[in-house]
């Protein structure tokens, strides 16, 4: 088998076993209770672009790579990211509604700010490529959504109401299974990338880190202003900061045919498990003892 099919399989294995976590009462409250939704989304589509405009000019990047990195904004969440939240503690439920949710949403708004980065920030080449941006993959956007997140959550979620014993035995080591095979995506996303990521470093590396962390402290901040408790702040904050890569790199180099359109998203791709990590720790921390006056 080839990495185009080892990944998904991978990924939706990884989206198992956090099915095996999960309940219908857990979707149920996320649109119960839709302002960790709400937030969600204004993060991934509002700060998230916003802020990949910011890092670009701040940090002075040349035209392609900061259109790369607004490209790279414009993507919906990552798979992972219902994997780290869960690993986190955090509201998985409301991350992989937030992934589906604006991973349906970018069909329209991924063209729109794709075409605004090009012509903002690429070099005069580039305007004959613009209109192909809106030639998107939609059936494989939908399909990886569909058979890479949704599909697994589902099983995982059937085999714990249907089999809730062999569920409860497997849940832990299918756990640690699934933290291997998202290390060695992690990996291997940098070996498959490793020239691009090492060439580049040094040029886009800070933006990249610089994005990552304020999307991620953005988003924990305005889950925290919306009045949402811990784990959904933290899901929304790793909605934010783990972006589709994959569907930025594909845009660059498979429609627009410009390598230098998809350094960022490479680097970023690895760039950005750094910072879930980092979430990931402070997260699991139990909170601060508050002390009791006499």
């Amino acid at each position: 088998m080839n990495v185009d099919v080892l990944l998904p399989l991978a990924l939706a294995f990884i989206m198992f076993s956090v099915g095996l976590s999960l309940r219908g009462a857990d979707f149920r409250a996320v649109f119960a209770r839709p302002a960790g939704l709400a937030v969600g989304l204004a993060g991934q589509l509002l700060l998230v672009p916003l802020a990949a405009l910011a890092v670009a000019v701040a940090a002075g990047l040349p035209g392609p790579l900061a259109a790369g990195l607004l490209i790279l904004g414009a993507c919906p969440g990552g798979a992972s990211s219902g994997f780290l939240t869960h690993l986190a503690r955090g509201n998985a439920a409301l991350s992989i509604s937030l992934t589906v949710i604006s991973s349906l949403a970018a069909l329209f708004t991924f063209p729109l700010l794709a075409h605004w980065a090009l012509g903002a920030f690429a070099d005069t080449p580039l305007a004959a490529a613009v209109g192909e941006v809106g030639q998107l993959p939609v059936g494989r956007l939908i399909g990886s959504v569909l058979l890479v997140t949704t599909l697994p959550v589902l099983l995982g979620m059937a085999a714990r109401r249907f089999a809730p014993g062999a569920s409860a035995r497997v849940e832990r080591p299918v756990g640690r299974i699934a933290t291997a095979f998202f290390a060695a995506i992690v990996i291997g996303t940098f070996a498959a990338h490793r020239n691009t990521i090492l060439d580049n470093l040094a040029a886009v590396g800070p933006a990249t880190l610089a994005l990552n962390f304020a999307v991620m402290a953005g988003g924990w901040w305005l889950a925290r202003l919306a009045g949402c408790g811990r784990p959904d702040r933290v899901a929304v904050a790793m909605e934010c900061g783990l972006q589709n890569a994959g569907l930025a790199i594909f845009v660059a180099l498979g429609l627009l045919h410009r390598p230098e359109l998809a350094v960022a998203a490479v680097v970023y791709a690895l760039v950005m498990n750094f910072g879930a990590l980092g979430l990931l720790f402070v997260a699991r921390r139990p909170p601060a003892a508050v002390p009791v006056s006499g």
